[in-house]
This record gives C-alpha cells, sequence and structure tokens, in this order.
C-alpha cells in the first residue's frame, strides 16, 4: 500500500503548465506555446519569454486556439516530453 501511495506522490511532482495551441496538424502530437514573465537579467524589466513545447494527444482532440494543460512526462519521442491532460477553454470558432 504505501508502494502506490509513493508512486502517486512522484506522479504528483511533475511538473503542469498551462499553453495555448499553436499546431495540431501532426496526427497525435500538438505544438503549444507556454507563456511565462521573468526579469531581464541586466535591466530586470519584466519581459514575456515564449517556449514552445510537442505535446501528446492520444485522441487528437485539442484544435488550434484552445487553452489546454500539459503534464511533463518520460520521453515519448525525438521531441515530445509532455502530455496533454485537459482542455481548458476551446478556441473561438465563426
Amino acid at each position: 500500500m504505501a508502494e502506490t501511495e509513493e508512486v502517486k506522490q512522484e506522479r504528483n511532482l511533475r511538473k503542469v503548465l498551462t499553453a495555448t495551441v499553436v499546431s495540431d496538424k501532426q496526427d497525435k502530437t500538438l505544438v503549444v506555446k507556454v507563456d511565462r514573465r521573468s526579469p531581464h537579467p541586466l535591466y530586470r524589466k519584466v519581459v514575456k519569454v515564449t517556449s514552445k513545447c510537442y505535446v501528446h494527444d492520444e485522441n487528437n482532440e485539442a484544435k488550434v486556439g484552445d487553452v489546454v494543460e500539459i503534464m511533463e512526462t518520460r520521453p515519448l519521442s525525438k521531441m515530445k516530453r509532455w502530455r496533454l491532460v485537459s482542455i481548458i477553454q476551446r478556441a473561438v470558432t465563426d
């Protein structure tokens, strides 16, 4: 019983981020952008820093513009290190 609790605790230590889907053209893969704010190393002005992540989406659920929650995982391919947890907000379609 103690072993399963330790495994759950380990899983909870994984990073969880909120990101916006940029591309969904690949099969079972999303490209998302993660925005964060950090101070400039020299001038200390707060600037927006964007990084791009490749996310595993098993059922091809998310579309471009969706706000999603992603979780860190083991390496799934050369560039994929994240998996889709949930879709927080759907994109507005006309």
